[in-house]
């Protein structure tokens, strides 16, 4: 990763962190707002692949879950973030993927990081979490982010791939 491409996929981050925290849970339906850090997540393991896909799902999932006011134990999202980045990394071909490849693999990232995050929660005796719950959290963030995913995951990934010379979305 050179180092402007650096740079922004960690100003996507910052700003994806600041927003899901402080912004949108004024617009949370049910509780669960918009997963924008896993967007932006999906957004960079599309472009660099699995393995920047992890490192940067561990990198997510740990400021996520270290931002106030996280009310789970600490790591959750980091290892929900990695499967996430694995899985939508796996995804990555030499062509540019189409719009249906890039909604899909939003959707079923946001279901896997959700059950992950959910399941972790179940196995850890988290009081907060019951199936039922987590069932609900999981249907409604799925919606919930595919709803943003192209408002977030298009621009990114054009702003992503501006950095590398052989490869363009645009």
């Amino acid at each position: 990763m050179n180092a402007a491409r650096t740079a922004v996929t960690a100003l996507a981050v910052l700003l994806a962190v600041v927003l899901q925290a402080a912004l949108l849970p004024e617009l949370s339906w049910r509780g669960v707002v918009p997963n924008l850090v896993l967007l932006v997540v999906v957004a960079g393991a599309l472009t660099r692949g699995p393995n920047v896909g992890v490192i940067l799902g561990f990198c997510a999932g740990l400021a996520l879950d270290l931002a106030p006011p996280a009310d789970h134990l600490a790591g959750r999202w980091a290892l929900a973030l990695m499967v996430v980045g694995y899985v939508a990394g796996s995804v990555r071909r030499d062509e540019r993927p189409t719009l249906p490849v890039v909604l899909v693999t939003a959707a079923v990232a946001s279901f896997v990081g959700s059950s992950v995050f959910a399941l972790l929660g179940v196995v850890m005796q988290d009081p907060a979490t019951s199936v039922g719950d987590v069932l609900a959290a999981v249907g409604v963030g799925l919606v919930s982010d595919l709803v943003v995913a192209p408002l977030v995951l298009l621009p990114l990934l054009v702003l992503l791939t501006r950095f590398e010379p052989q490869r363009r979305f645009a």
